[in-house]
């Protein structure tokens, strides 16, 4: 079968002739073989399999269990379900390209997954600070608990990330299609991101550097700096109590959460660090974006799990209603 035609011009511009490749090809990762490809794809797919498994296990047993459906248990129910349509959108792409060795991915393909990633990256960024935001009124003003997140409440923040997530990252394909792509159409990782594909254009890319630089840091960046900040005043809050197994118990429900932003964080403030530090794309690049977009999806549903008592003996309860 004949391949399309690799670059496809689209319109004439007053710069030139704006040239748009029919596909990229997606690397992997770089320097390893086809055959570590090929025995890479079977711990990547039981990776999706444990995501899908754990966090559609979170979300059904929040959904049925009524006394759940409290403001913690539905943001982590809205971080499962972005959980499970982020691993969806990389993980099957990842195992198809180290199992068959098929590097194409069609032009707007690459940039529908590109958007979709971001997109939600910026979702679970809000729902890790609305969770933050949860465990402040929690242990530092437990008495306005539940008038401050009603269940309207939770489902306009619910709302907002959403909304917020879509908006920020929706014009990222079309400054992408404004730019010309005349050079190697080898993109180094295995699935699309924003800074990848800018770098394969032989355009001025300054539009692309502006605007990705303000939405890290007025989505994430802004998210982060409130998520430390209301840690340090729950820390504040934490050792002013008098009885220590008090100050234990009330810090312990937040070990969760730590987890989950720490999962998702550090890797993300590595990642944008060694992209902004410019220069050709390396292996550290590809692996902090692997850990970045692969591992939250895995270890949130095991870290909730396990700290979660309500959600660890309905699991429990289940497996043994299979046994017998």
């Amino acid at each position: 079968m004949q391949k399309p035609q690799f670059l496809v011009p689209v319109m004439a511009t007053p710069n030139g002739t704006l040239v748009h490749p029919a596909y990229f090809l997606l690397v992997g990762i770089p320097g390893l073989g086809p055959d570590i490809h090929f025995w890479l794809a079977f711990p990547l797919c039981f990776m999706y399999a444990m995501a899908t498994l754990g966090n559609l296990a979170i979300v059904l047993i929040i959904r049925v269990e009524r006394r759940l459906h409290e403001p913690m248990y539905l943001f982590l129910a809205m971080l499962s379900t972005i959980d499970l349509v982020l691993s969806s959108v990389t993980m099957p792409k990842m195992a198809s390209l180290f199992l068959t060795g098929i590097q194409e991915i069609g032009f707007n393909v690459c940039l529908a997954q590109m958007f979709l990633i971001h997109a939600l990256s910026a979702m679970e960024s809000a729902v890790l600070l609305a969770m933050a935001f949860d465990r402040f009124v929690a242990i530092c003003h437990p008495l306005r608990h539940a008038s401050v997140l009603t269940g309207p409440t939770v489902a306009k923040i619910g709302l907002a990330a959403l909304t917020r997530g879509f908006v920020f990252f929706f014009p990222l394909p079309f400054i992408l299609k404004r730019l010309s792509y005349c050079q190697t159409h080898m993109v180094t990782h295995s699935f699309c991101l924003h800074q990848d594909i800018m770098k394969l254009s032989c355009s001025d890319t300054r539009v692309n550097v502006v605007y990705g630089l303000f939405i890290i840091l007025s989505v994430m960046g802004v998210d982060s700096l409130f998520i430390g900040f209301s840690y340090i005043l729950i820390l504040k809050t934490v050792l002013e109590l008098a009885s220590q197994g008090a100050a234990l118990k009330a810090f312990n429900t937040c070990i969760s959460h730590l987890c989950a932003v720490l999962v998702f964080y550090v890797p993300l403030i590595g990642l944008s660090v060694v992209h902004r530090l410019g220069g050709p794309t390396s292996l550290l690049h590809v692996i902090m974006a692997n850990i970045y977009l692969l591992l939250p999806p895995v270890v949130n549903p095991v870290v909730y799990g396990a700290k979660t008592k309500e959600i660890r003996s309905r699991v429990l309860h289940m497996f043994s209603q299979g046994g017998r």
